[in-house]
């Protein structure tokens, strides 16, 4: 065999490779989304033996949509997940930004322990600060409200970590130069340093929307009524005493999932670039 033969045949083979992964990983959200369009009876009907019937609806229905918005208030739960997301990923860019900022332009008294701190904060579960921050919000009189959703999540310390390190990539002397010109410092950040770093800003606020949209355990300790809850607390309540409606948790499921996608798939060439930059500037 040639060594151009042996070349073509590596590539068809990585390539095969390449595929059946994607396969194995897009199967599980396809069947999650066609099984959005069966009945409950449909579902398990044909579950086994493993037939074209098992993936493929045999009647197609948009009836477990309809349901999900008119009987269990699943617009809501969008309603308020959207609304916690839209505040928090600007709050959430500016504290950070601003922040890095600070960390990779200036030197002051503690900078380096106070660094340390947040980088320790995204390193540290929910689960092992939920019972006194839910204190703290009990005591505040918001369990139950949307601020219980958006004020323990106002700061995030891997997004300000990642401006850090972006930022120390950008030349000192062109903010000297800017100073120099009459630039005061909201002139300097807003105007040269925020332009500059467009892929780290559109990276954290990616991070930040598929955290907060698929936050679970905190809006389920918070939020006791239907009108409080998320799209992630909404997903458990598709059943009543006796069994779960899995066609309607399909059908929530792919709303949840096909809105993170959409959001994704044009800006992951930005998303690669900010995590790229981000990651190796120091």
């Amino acid at each position: 065999m040639t060594p151009n033969a042996k070349r073509t045949l590596g590539h068809i083979v990585l390539y095969a490779v390449f595929v059946l992964i994607a396969v194995i990983a897009l199967f599980p959200i396809l069947y999650v989304f066609l099984a959005s369009f069966r009945t409950d009876e449909e579902i398990f009907k044909y579950a086994f033996p493993f037939t074209r019937d098992t993936i493929f609806p045999v009647r197609w229905t948009v009836e477990n949509y309809i349901t999900i918005f008119r009987d269990f208030g699943f617009g809501m739960a969008v309603m308020n997940t959207s609304i916690v997301v839209l505040v928090l990923i600007p709050v959430n860019l500016l504290v950070a930004s601003l922040a890095g900022y600070a960390f990779a332009f200036y030197n002051f008294k503690g900078k380096n322990a106070l660094f340390a701190i947040f980088m320790v904060s995204f390193m540290v579960p929910i689960d092992s600060v939920a019972l006194p921050l839910y204190t703290m919000i009990t005591k505040m009189g918001l369990v139950n409200t949307r601020w219980a959703l958006i004020l323990p999540s106002i700061s995030n310390g891997l997004a300000m970590f990642l401006f850090t390190q972006f930022f120390r990539g950008i030349p000192v002397s062109l903010l000297e130069a800017a100073r120099i010109d009459g630039a005061n410092l909201r002139e300097v950040f807003f105007r040269i340093v925020v332009p500059l770093s467009v892929p780290i800003f559109i990276t954290a606020g990616l991070m930040i929307f598929v955290n907060e949209w698929n936050n679970y355990l905190w809006p389920l300790l918070v939020t006791r009524s239907q009108e409080m809850r998320t799209i992630q607390v909404s997903l458990a309540y598709f059943k009543d005493e006796n069994e779960t409606f899995w066609s309607l948790v399909y059908a929530a499921a792919s709303i949840s999932t096909i809105v993170p996608v959409l959001l994704f798939l044009p800006l992951q060439k930005y998303f690669v670039q900010g995590i790229t930059a981000g990651g190796v500037k120091g």
